[in-house]
C-alpha cells in the first residue's frame, strides 16, 4: 500500500516512516516546513519507495495534489505542529480558506479536524497516527523502578480530575500540582515549558498529570511524552509524572526511564476506563518494546 505521511516536529516522523517501510509500504513524505527537521530527507534518502516534498503549514491543495498524484488513499499525521502557528503563522490556501471561514470557533482541534475534512473531502483518509507504533504507546501501572509515594498519588488523582476538565475543554493536556493545588496549566505553551513554568512557580516536588482528551481523536493530537518531558521535570525539580496508558506516545523509553530512575521522579502510566487512580498496579517486570 502507498500511504502518506504528514511530518511536524520530533522523532515521531522518523519513527512512523520506518516503522511504515518495515510493514512493506510505499510513503509519500508531506515534510511541513519550518516544523519538520532536516533529519527527514536523510532518513527518507535511498529508500526504494519513499519520497519526501516539502510543503508550508497552509498549502493543503498542494498536499493533496501531491498524494492524489501518487495513488494515495490513506495518511497519517505524524509529528507536531506548534499550537501558536496555526493561529500567528499559518497562511491558508484558497481551499483552506475556503474550510476555515465554515467554521464557527477556531480552537485547536476545530481547525485540524477542518484539515482533516478536506482531505477527505478529496479521497485520502487520515488514519489513526499511532496505528505504526502501537508497541510505544504507555502502559498501565508503574513505569519507573519508584512509584509515587502517597503524597504524590493524591496529588495524580486530583491532578487528573483538573486535567480531564482542561482536555475536554481544548485548553491543554497538562497540568502541574503540588499540595493538591493546580499550580500551572498547558496552554499553547506546550508541555516542557508548562513544567518549567511550574517549577518555577512552586519549586521542587511539581505531579505532573498529562492526560488524552475525553473523546481524544486519534488522528491527531495525541499526547507525547520522552526524555525531552523528563529533562524539563529535572530542571523543575518535579517529582512525578502520569501519563494516560494505551492513549500516550513513549518515546526513547529507555533513556527517559533510565534519566527519570537517576533523578528519583516516579513514572505511572494511569489506567484507561472510568478513570481509575493512576496508581494501578505493578507491571511484572519491563518487557523490551519493539522499535525502540
Amino acid at each position: 500500500m502507498h500511504i502518506g505521511l504528514i511530518a511536524g516536529s520530533g522523532s515521531f516522523p522518523i519513527l512512523a516512516l520506518a516503522a511504515a517501510r518495515q510493514l512493506g509500504h510505499e510513503v509519500t513524505v508531506l515534510a511541513i516546513r519550518d516544523e519538520a527537521g532536516p533529519e527527514i530527507g536523510p532518513a527518507a534518502a535511498g529508500i526504494p519507495g519513499v519520497r519526501v516534498e516539502w510543503i508550508g503549514l497552509g498549502e493543503v491543495g498542494r498536499a493533496i495534489a501531491i498524494l492524489r498524484e501518487g495513488g494515495v488513499e490513506r495518511a497519517v499525521m505524524a509529528g507536531r505542529v506548534a499550537h501558536a502557528r496555526l493561529f500567528g503563522d499559518l497562511r491558508p490556501d484558497p481551499l483552506l480558506a475556503a474550510a476555515l471561514s465554515r467554521l464557527e470557533a477556531k480552537n485547536t482541534d476545530a481547525l485540524i479536524l477542518a484539515i482533516v475534512k478536506v482531505f477527505a473531502e478529496h479521497g485520502i483518509e487520515l488514519f489513526d497516527s499511532t496505528a505504526l507504533l502501537r508497541p510505544l504507546l504507555a502502559p498501565a501501572g508503574p513505569i519507573s523502578r519508584r512509584s509515587p509515594d502517597d503524597r504524590e498519588l493524591a496529588d495524580i488523582e486530583f491532578g487528573c480530575r483538573m486535567a480531564d476538565a482542561i482536555a475536554a475543554l481544548d485548553i491543554g493536556q497538562t497540568v502541574a500540582v503540588k499540595d493538591r493545588a493546580v499550580v500551572a496549566v498547558e496552554a499553547m505553551d506546550g508541555t516542557d515549558e508548562t513544567i518549567r513554568r511550574a517549577g518555577r512557580i512552586a519549586g521542587p516536588g511539581v505531579a505532573v498529570v498529562k492526560v488524552a482528551k475525553p473523546n481524544q481523536d486519534m488522528r491527531f493530537d495525541v499526547p507525547i511524552v520522552g526524555l525531552a518531558t523528563i529533562e524539563s521535570m529535572i530542571e523543575a525539580r518535579s517529582s512525578a509524572l502520569s501519563i494516560e496508558a494505551g492513549r500516550t506516545l513513549v518515546f526513547d523509553r529507555d533513556e527517559m526511564v533510565r534519566r527519570a530512575d537517576q533523578a528519583g521522579i516516579a513514572i505511572v502510566g494511569r489506567p484507561r476506563g472510568p478513570r481509575a487512580p493512576a496508581g494501578g498496579s505493578p507491571q511484572p517486570g519491563r518487557t523490551p518494546q519493539p522499535g525502540r
